[in-house]
């Protein structure tokens, strides 16, 4: 199963009124509720994908690191291309699932609201979180449900 992950609004709330805490890294602190929730789905069988704005600005390598510094053990991680085209969101996770020829196994975590025009069998994949919130607990009944129906596909 693959777990497209997006950071900002997801794993780091952004918060416009309050700079996020920078571990020492140079990244920001992850939410622990997220990190909660994250490590709550997280099987040996999972792929995470980074479809973040950072994914190019770390190797695989580090990226593990960074997720390992804040309590996520990944070992299957992929990103997404780098966006060179300037597309939005919704247009780059449609060409990953489509390059991937990845159908029913995989869940979105993301803030974008431009994944609402997902077509309607992909977006039923889609967890879409508050930006200023991020990923929590309140997502997991809908979490299950979409896993339930990815595990059943």
């Amino acid at each position: 199963m693959y777990i497209l992950l997006d950071i900002d609004g997801v794993m780091v709330p952004t918060k416009s009124w309050q700079l996020p805490v920078l571990l020492d890294d140079g990244f920001p602190e992850f939410s622990q509720r997220a990190v909660k929730v994250l490590r709550m789905i997280l099987t040996n069988k999972c792929t995470v994908v980074l479809t973040t704005s950072h994914k190019s600005r770390f190797t695989l390598d580090e990226w593990r690191l960074i997720f390992s510094r804040r309590g996520i053990h990944l070992p299957h991680l992929q990103t997404l291309v780098e966006n060179n085209g300037f597309v939005n969101r919704r247009e780059e996770v449609l060409n990953w699932l489509k390059s991937n020829s990845v159908i029913d196994n995989f869940i979105i975590l993301d803030d974008d609201t431009s994944l609402n025009d997902l077509p309607s069998n992909m977006k039923r994949h889609l967890v879409l979180t508050k930006t200023m919130i991020g990923l929590a607990e309140q997502h997991m009944d809908e979490i299950r449900e979409k896993l339930k129906y990815t595990i059943l596909t």
